[in-house]
């Protein structure tokens, strides 16, 4: 199954309020919203990739309990980007100073906030042109540095701001470089 993207706009444009609203009242759906409004509905995901999730986001967490210099989200955190969409990483991680310029109310809706590092893994039923897309509109949000995980082509996509991707082939470790200093990820 892959995701299922609906253009609401002849019918209806989502505010932001509203969309919030529509995910409230339906918890059990996967939902995130393109900077154009269109509704992505996302399917569940695999043993297999749920559990590569769970250890990537336990990875950087570790990392991060030691080096104290910011916040960890899962895949249940939607992000509202400064660029439109509304987003959901497999894994993300936003400085603690970003962080803390947020209000209460703002940290316990959809952040508004493009996080500093993303990793979006891609699972068997999801296509690979949408993830890239994502991608770059993480870039454009102001993305710092992003993974996009390919395990059916072997392939990580490193996303830099103002820079292209660069593609690494697998098994590989991927650097946290300037912007998570001294984590390493080791992908098998």
């Amino acid at each position: 199954m892959t995701a299922i993207t609906l253009n609401l706009e002849p019918v209806v444009t989502l505010t932001d309020e509203q969309f919030y609203k529509l995910c409230m009242a339906n918890k059990d759906v996967a939902m995130e919203r393109s900077p154009m409004g269109e509704l992505i509905i996302m399917p569940p995901v695999g043993g297999g990739s749920g559990s590569k999730e769970a250890d990537y986001i336990t990875d950087l967490n570790l990392w991060n309990r030691q080096a104290g210099l910011g916040i960890v989200f899962s895949s249940s955190t939607m992000f509202k980007l400064p660029g439109g969409g509304d987003r959901s990483p497999d894994a993300a991680w936003v400085s603690q100073e970003r962080w803390d310029a947020l209000s209460l109310e703002e940290k316990e809706q959809f952040p508004p906030i493009c996080p500093d590092f993303v990793i979006e893994l891609r699972s068997k039923s999801d296509r690979l042109g949408p993830l890239q897309a994502k991608m770059l509109e993480y870039l454009d949000s102001g993305l710092r540095l992003g993974w996009l995980i390919n395990p059916q082509d072997q392939t990580v996509e490193i996303y830099r701001a103002g820079k292209e991707a660069e593609i690494v082939l697998l098994p590989a470790t991927v650097s946290g470089e300037d912007v998570l200093p001294g984590f390493a990820l080791e992908l098998s």
